[in-house]
């Protein structure tokens, strides 16, 4: 058998008794190279997809998927009545739910135009900035982490632990709060709550000083970070672009100055801004913020009014049961103005708490358990409200609302039918508009430098895809 070694290559359609008569040159063309990020990657949070064309180590195209977490979180809240949204919109932003409760509460009282009380206001300021420091303690946290900063990640979640134990003496949960109600809140704050605030703020700004030494000055952060993930304030506003994102490029855009709600015009406090649109701006705005939300909670805790907390409890004060068997002999004279002593099962927060923090709309708020076990008006009430085919019905109408959430403006679109569900309900997330640039901040870095720009979005799975 003779050899074909050295005989050179053979020709495509060369008979095997053909000697080939030429040889094929070693190809100098380079092309890209296409590498999948995510979704399984840990820094994709499990739902990203970046497809990325690399020349080398640099980025020098992206495509971006965002559709593995859809949670139809907009066809649901057509399904029941309008208080039934409020478990949903905790899962919107699960770092910070409480501002996602108050968001879609404030856009259905807009709608149906009332307006909660003055004490209710305050609560949802003080629970709004708690719950924008713990958005911030996490993003901070895990993003230094993801660039080998265990340390601060784990002072960062020790802090906020401490916020989220605040937060699960209010609401009782932790995540998963629906503490949000159309006209008020669930319930008041706790009585020692104040000055539980204040000693966890102290220790807060305690951790981020310390932070602060360890991350700000240090040489592979400042390198990891300065100079990648750039996006200039003209391309931030043509994608609108709103929250820390926004004003990490210079821009002091905020919903809580610009159209305030609840109290913040009340409120004294600075909007950070960066200069150069990079991670590292945006990290330094992150953490002033912090700081000011601690200045706005410190405000709203000095100025909170009591409301009619203190109620007078004088007059008659009849155990439920003894009410239920006088009512049945038709001794009901003088039980108009009488109170119900209710066992804790059945007591919840008691009328003067209630009163206090939530409006007195008997369109839109529940009574307190003592009318509605106590009298058949609060019972009618407490009916009218939850059968099926009544509960709140605003007018025919739709209302845009906005407030500040941790990423940026947080916004609820709702459609009235004049039912007792929503005809429509658009949340607008901030993060999605920072996923749609989000080509824009990594193309032209390399693909080390898309970890910390990826963790400066700060995206949320179930606010981004709904």
């Amino acid at each position: 058998m003779k050899s074909v070694r050295g005989s050179g290559f053979r020709v495509l359609g060369q008979t095997p008794n053909q000697t080939a008569v030429s040889t094929v040159q070693p190809s100098t063309e380079t092309r890209n190279m296409f590498l999948n990020i995510g979704p399984s990657h840990p820094a994709m949070h499990g739902i990203i997809q970046i497809i990325a064309e690399l020349d080398g180590e640099r980025i020098v195209g992206a495509d971006v998927e965002i559709g593995y977490l859809h949670r139809a979180f907009e066809k649901e809240s057509e399904r029941g009545p309008y208080n039934n949204v409020v478990p949903y919109a905790d899962r919107l932003n699960y770092v910070s739910p409480l501002i996602n409760n108050f968001g879609y509460c404030l856009a259905v009282e807009r709608l149906l135009g009332i307006e909660a009380t003055e004490r209710c206001q305050y609560i949802r300021v003080i629970l709004s900035e708690i719950s924008r420091i713990t958005d911030h303690l996490t993003c901070v946290g895990a993003s230094a982490m993801e660039l080998g900063a265990f340390t601060v990640f784990l002072y960062m979640i020790k802090a906020r632990e401490w916020l989220w134990e605040l937060i699960e003496s209010v609401t009782g949960a932790r995540l998963t709060i629906s503490y949000g109600r159309v006209g008020g809140v669930k319930a008041d704050l706790p009585e020692d709550f104040a000055g539980r605030t204040r000693a966890v703020l102290e220790e807060v700004r305690k951790v981020l000083l310390e932070c602060d030494t360890l991350l700000t000055r240090n040489r592979i952060f400042v390198d990891r970070m300065q100079g990648t993930g750039v996006i200039s304030k003209e391309t931030a506003i043509s994608y609108a672009i709103t929250g820390p994102f926004l004003r990490g490029s210079g821009i002091a855009l905020d919903t809580r100055k610009a159209q305030p709600y609840f109290v913040y015009d009340r409120m004294q406090f600075d909007v950070p801004t960066g200069e150069h649109g990079d991670n590292y701006d945006r990290y330094l705005v992150r953490m002033e913020e912090m700081e000011q939300s601690m200045r706005i909670i410190e405000q709203a805790l000095a100025a909170i009014p009591a409301g009619p907390l203190n109620v007078d409890m004088e007059g008659n004060i009849l155990p439920a049961s003894v009410m239920v068997d006088e009512a049945k002999m038709g001794r009901v004279a003088g039980f108009k103005q009488a109170r119900v002593r209710l066992d804790p099962t059945l007591e919840g927060s008691t009328r003067g708490y209630h009163e206090a923090i939530n409006a007195r709309e008997k369109r839109a708020v529940l009574p307190a358990k003592e009318d509605t076990y106590g009298n058949i008006e609060g019972l009618m009430h407490h009916f009218k409200l939850i059968m099926l085919g009544h509960g709140i019905r605003p007018p025919k109408g739709e209302y845009y609302s906005a407030v500040e959430g941790a990423n940026g403006e947080l916004g609820f679109y709702v459609v009235s039918d004049g039912s007792d569900r929503p005809y429509r309900v658009r949340v607008h997330p901030p993060c999605f508009t920072i996923m749609a640039a989000l080509r824009e901040l990594i193309v032209g870095d390399m693909v080390a430098d898309l970890v910390p720009t990826f963790g400066s979005v700060n995206m949320i799975g179930g606010e981004l895809d709904r």
